[in-house]
């Protein structure tokens, strides 16, 4: 079983998961929940709680990548379980996946107003982030 609870602060939407993230409903109501927040400029999908994951949970995070590029939308995996860090390095979608600390998350959403943190954030390039000193 998967429970799923979304967190929202002005333009970013937090999506915490607990539990079995695994083809069926889990991958549905994650699906759903993630799409919900299109209106949003990043999406952060807490997976510090997911206990298990099959091939289907994996696809779905791949497919979820894919839907919030094509529709403007920052995707990020947070501090994912020591099995999902492990399954995405062997399948080496660790170096696709926009993967953050916990800590670099919460400077994020507690609105820290400098330039490292917008450019963890995704806001800022490395460029800008250069010009912004």
């Amino acid at each position: 079983m998967l429970t799923i609870d979304v967190e929202k602060n002005g333009e970013v939407a937090v999506v915490h998961c607990s539990g079995r993230l695994v083809r069926g409903i889990e991958v549905s109501s994650l699906r759903n929940a993630v799409v919900a927040q299109q209106t949003n400029r990043l999406v952060i999908l807490d997976l510090s709680q997911v206990d298990f994951m099959d091939a289907g949970g994996l696809n779905a995070l791949v497919s979820l990548y894919h839907w919030t590029r094509d529709h403007g939308v920052q995707f990020k995996l947070v501090n994912p379980s020591g099995l999902v860090r492990e399954m995405l390095t062997r399948t080496r979608l660790n170096r696709v996946f926009d993967m953050s600390s916990l800590h670099d998350v919460m400077a994020i959403l507690s609105g820290v107003d400098c330039r490292h943190a917008k450019y963890g954030a995704g806001y800022l390039g490395p460029v800008q982030a250069m010009a912004a000193k």
